[in-house]
This record gives structure tokens, C-alpha cells and sequence, in this order.
């Protein structure tokens, strides 16, 4: 199984310091959510470009997409839930609609908060931003994912949403195995013992492990679970399954999603939100309207009251676990 690495969060605020340590037009704009964000050693390191605005999300944006606007490289930091609802006016009209090149990111995202309860979940943001036009949706499944998202968010002068949960995540999920413990990933390039094949590109979705018998396509923290059920349909039961980390929700991978459909195997989508309007909709939508009739099966948060917990109970509960994925793959091969 893959080495476990930092949370993605960390990542994050590491490969953010490694950028602005150089490049002094890096903004970090945080809303009361530089500890939450990981930003305190940002903040102590480069205190002349981090501004907090407080709790006052609607203004995060605002001053984000104003600093872009003025050539800045701005980060946006807050918890997810706030930023993609509250502020969900000014991400449409300040940053997308007026093409600032913002980098919203969503903390603490999906069900990362666990037992604060429906008020601190994101379980809408796919849906809501999805459906905002000039703006790049992506969630990193691991370590190295994350580093290349936010070096490539950087680079891509153009808005984009990042979203980052809080748990502790593989280095990076292609490899099965590492030696020396976990690398250092914030330096931009692969590591010598690091996959030279498969990298990260946004806007194109990453196979994590092949299969023939069918295929999970997952996002975010869900590809990990993905990943252990295809592992455990491999063990006890001889089924071969492709796992897919499609990293970027939008803009959508067609190309990969044509080729999977292709195979004619089942298709299972893992997404840490409400089953309404992600992913799993996405793909969804793509195969009816071009004409493949695989088996298929959305995985995620059911359209009710959510359960609280922790992320791992809540995750158990809605079996969006390496047992319930194989269990539901199980099913649909019959």
C-alpha cells in the first residue's frame, strides 16, 4: 500500500513558502484562517505578503481578485464551506466573470470538519462551481498531486479552486511502495525513486492503478478508498479494477472518461459530496449523451441530513471505504 504522508493542507502551505520565497509577488489573503490553513509560518516568514481580512469572506474574495488585478499571484484561504457559499457571489463576479486569476482555496473541505456538523461541510461546492463558467475546479488525491496543483494554479494565471481536506494522505498513490521514508515533494521535480510516468496535469485525470474488469473513478481524498477496494476486489476475488484520481472536476477529462466508456466494464465514481451535481453527474452526463451504456454507479453523500462524526465515520457510514466500494463494484459485476 502506498506510504502515508502529510495531510494535503500541509503540503499546501509548504510548496505556497517554497514559491513566495522567491517570488514576492505571492499573495497569501486569509479570512481568521491562517492557523487552520497552516499559514502561521508563511505569516512569521513573509508577514509583507499575507493580508487577513477576519471573518468576512465576502471580502477575502473581494481583495483577492482586486490584488490580481493589479498583477498579483494571490492565494485565497479559507474553509471551504464559508468561502464556496458565502462568498459564492464575489468568486462568480469578482474572480471568474472579471477573469482575475485567483486561487481560491478550500480548507477543511467535504466532511472535514466531522462532528461541527452540516454548517462546516462542503458538500456543494463541486456543484455550485461547476456550474460557474472560466473557473478550473480541482481536487488533489495525494501529496504530489497537491504540490504540482499548486504550482500549476500559479503558473495559470487564470481562477482556479483548490480544495484540501485535513487528513493525513499518501505521498503519491501510483507508487505502491517507497524506500527512505517520505520524500521531500516541495522542490518542484520528481524524486529519484518517484514515477517518471503518469505526471500531474491539470485538467487531465491520473490512473492510479490499471485494471481490466472495471474502472473507479475517484476525486480528492475518495480516490485512497478507491484505490484499497480495488486492492481488496484483487486479493479475494481475482477482479482486476482501473482506479483514476480525476483530480480536476472541471474542466472535465472526456478524452480519459471516452476511453474508459470504451472498455464497455462498469464504472464507479467516489466523491466526498452530495451525489447531486459532482462528479459523479459529470460522468455521468458524458456517457448518456454519447451514447455508452456501461453499467454505472454514483458513490458519495446521499441527498439527506448528513451524519456527524469524523471524516473516517462518516466516510464508514456511507460506506465510501475500500469494504463498501468493493462490495457496491461486487454488485454491479453481477
Amino acid at each position: 500500500m502506498p506510504t502515508v504522508g502529510l495531510a494535503n493542507l500541509e503540503v499546501f502551505a509548504a510548496t505556497l513558502e517554497s514559491l513566495a520565497a522567491v517570488d514576492r509577488n505571492i499573495i497569501a489573503v486569509t479570512s481568521d484562517s491562517r492557523g487552520s490553513g497552516k499559514l502561521t509560518p508563511f505569516g512569521q516568514k513573509f508577514p509583507k505578503q499575507i493580508v487577513e481580512v477576519g471573518i468576512a469572506e465576502q471580502n477575502l474574495v473581494g481583495v483577492a481578485a482586486g490584488l490580481a488585478s493589479a498583477g498579483k499571484t494571490v492565494f485565497a484561504v479559507s474553509p471551504a464551506c464559508f468561502l464556496t457559499a458565502r462568498a459564492l457571489e464575489q468568486i462568480k463576479n469578482d474572480v471568474a466573470y472579471s477573469d482575475n486569476a485567483v486561487v481560491l482555496v478550500g480548507i477543511s473541505a467535504g466532511v472535514s470538519y466531522g462532528a461541527l456538523g452540516t454548517t462546516h461541510h462542503s458538500l456543494h461546492d463541486y456543484a455550485v462551481l461547476r456550474a460557474i463558467n472560466n473557473l478550473v475546479v480541482v481536487a488533489p488525491a495525494d501529496n504530489f498531486e497537491t504540490e504540482q496543483a499548486i504550482l500549476q494554479a500559479a503558473a495559470l494565471k487564470k481562477p482556479i479552486y483548490l480544495r484540501f481536506g485535513k487528513k493525513n494522505m499518501p505521498v503519491d498513490l501510483v507508487i505502491s511502495d517507497w524506500s527512505g521514508g517520505v520524500p521531500q515533494l516541495v522542490t518542484g521535480e520528481k524524486t529519484d525513486n518517484q514515477s517518471t510516468s503518469n505526471l500531474f496535469q491539470l485538467g487531465k485525470g491520473r490512473v492510479i492503478r490499471e485494471g481490466s474488469d472495471l474502472t473507479f473513478i475517484g476525486t480528492g481524498e475518495t480516490v485512497l478508498p478507491a484505490f484499497e477496494a480495488a486492492e481488496k476486489l484483487a486479493s479475494e476475488h481475482g477482479i482486476q479494477a482501473k482506479v483514476v484520481s480525476m483530480h480536476t472536476i472541471k474542466p472535465l477529462d472526456y478524452e480519459l472518461i471516452n476511453t474508459i466508456a470504451s472498455e464497455g466494464k462498469p464504472i464507479i465514481t467516489v466523491e466526498e459530496h452530495m451525489v447531486n451535481g459532482g462528479l459523479g453527474e459529470a460522468v455521468a452526463s458524458y456517457l448518456m449523451q454519447n451514447a455508452h451504456r456501461n453499467s454505472f454507479k454514483i458513490m458519495g453523500i446521499p441527498d439527506e441530513y448528513t451524519v456527524t462524526g469524523s471524516q473516517n465515520e462518516i466516510f464508514k457510514h456511507y460506506e465510501i471505504t475500500g469494504e463498501g466500494i468493493a462490495k457496491e463494484a461486487l454488485k454491479l459485476l453481477a
